[in-house]
Parts: C-alpha cells; structure tokens; sequence
C-alpha cells in the first residue's frame, strides 16, 4: 500500500510554492512589534501533512484555511492553501488533530509568534525571502537565543 506522506518529487510544486523562510527562538516578546495581534488556532491533521487554520483579526475578521506543507530543506519548503468558508472549516474541525493556538505579531516582514495554552512561553520569529539567496542573507532584527529552521521540533506539526 503507498505511504499517504510521501508525496512524489515531480508532483511538489503542481499546486503548491517554495516557501523560502527562516525561523529564530526567541527568550521574550520583542517590545518593538506591534500591539495587536492576530490570534490563530491550528489544527495539524492526524496522519496527514495538512493544517486547518483559523486566524481571528482584531478588527473581528476571520479567515479560514487548509494548508499542505511539506518540509523545509535549507530553508525551502513546499506550501499549497487552500481559502475556506466558514462552513468548510467547521465540517473539517472535528477531524482527529493536534491543536495550536498562537498569537502573530508583525515588525515589517518578520512575524513574531507567541504561543499560548500548553505552549506558553514559547516565542518563535520567522521571516519569507524570495529566493534562496536573499534567505541566506536574511539577518533578524531581534535578540535570538538560537536558529531553529531544520531543528523538527519546533514545526508546527511537531509542537501540536
């Protein structure tokens, strides 16, 4: 029988694109972001590579999405979404999952995630480049314990 997470090379891109990012440990919320945040709940599907996302604005906007993503080698990992209603999103919550629940807060094209319920404490930064190259150059603007980009335990699927 085939492995449901294993996905072909030749077919990694069809619907999805390289994601080229970074991720950085922090030891506290950096005090130069912004106040507000967006609150989001993940669920990362048992058994499959998919995350259902709900993402609270503070203005009370909602988005909703289902989101296949494959993991990062040197920073470039394989990103597809999909955008949902309400209603979809509600028919997949009940799916076996993990849970976690953070809040995002942005300082240019860094987003800074603290994590809340069993996670609490935990603050990680991460930051989307173009290219391999520009990825390479990409310095943090905040006081970083260490980079966790290739470190599997803090992918979302793993922290759910």
């Amino acid at each position: 029988m085939p492995d449901p997470l294993r996905t072909p090379v030749v077919d990694q891109l069809k619907y999805g694109r390289i994601e080229w990012e970074r991720r950085f440990l922090l030891a506290a919320l950096p005090d130069s972001l912004d106040v507000q945040g967006i609150s989001i709940h993940d669920r990362y599907l048992t058994g499959t590579r998919l995350r259902l996302r709900q993402m609270r604005y503070p203005d009370g906007g909602e988005v909703f999405k289902l989101a296949r993503k494959l993991p990062a080698r040197a920073g470039g990992g394989v990103m597809g979404n999909l955008y949902l209603s309400e209603a979809e999103h509600a028919l997949l919550a009940p799916l076996p999952a993990g849970d976690v629940h953070k809040v995002r807060r942005y300082q240019g094209d860094w987003a800074v995630d603290v994590f809340e319920h069993a996670l609490e404490g935990l603050v990680l930064a991460e930051c989307e480049t173009p290219s391999a190259e520009a990825l390479a150059q990409l310095q943090p603007p905040f006081d970083v314990l260490r980079e966790v980009t290739e470190d599997p335990r803090y992918s979302g699927g793993t922290l759910s």
